[in-house]
């Protein structure tokens, strides 16, 4: 019976975590929204991509945020992921 009630409270966590979880659109998101709801992006590059995404339009993909400058694959694949 304990088992179960642990199991049944793991279960509640991880799926009241995925119901809370908000996701972010990098071609709408202001750069504080972009700094808070994205792991790995600090306000520099929260700043950043607002600037590359007002010059050069919206982004097709998040694999785009590597041309912004300041931001490498490992950034975009840790968001992507």
């Amino acid at each position: 019976m304990k088992l179960l009630q642990m199991v049944l409270a793991v279960a509640l966590t991880v799926f009241s975590a995925l119901a809370f979880a908000q996701a972010i659109d990098i071609n709408t998101a202001t750069a504080e929204q972009l700094e808070k709801g994205l792991k790995g992006i600090g306000p520099k590059k929260a700043a950043d991509i607002v600037k590359y995404r007002e010059a050069n339009g919206p982004f097709k993909s998040v694999d785009d945020l590597a041309k912004v400058p300041g931001i490498d694959r490992a950034v975009v694949a840790a968001l992507a992921g």
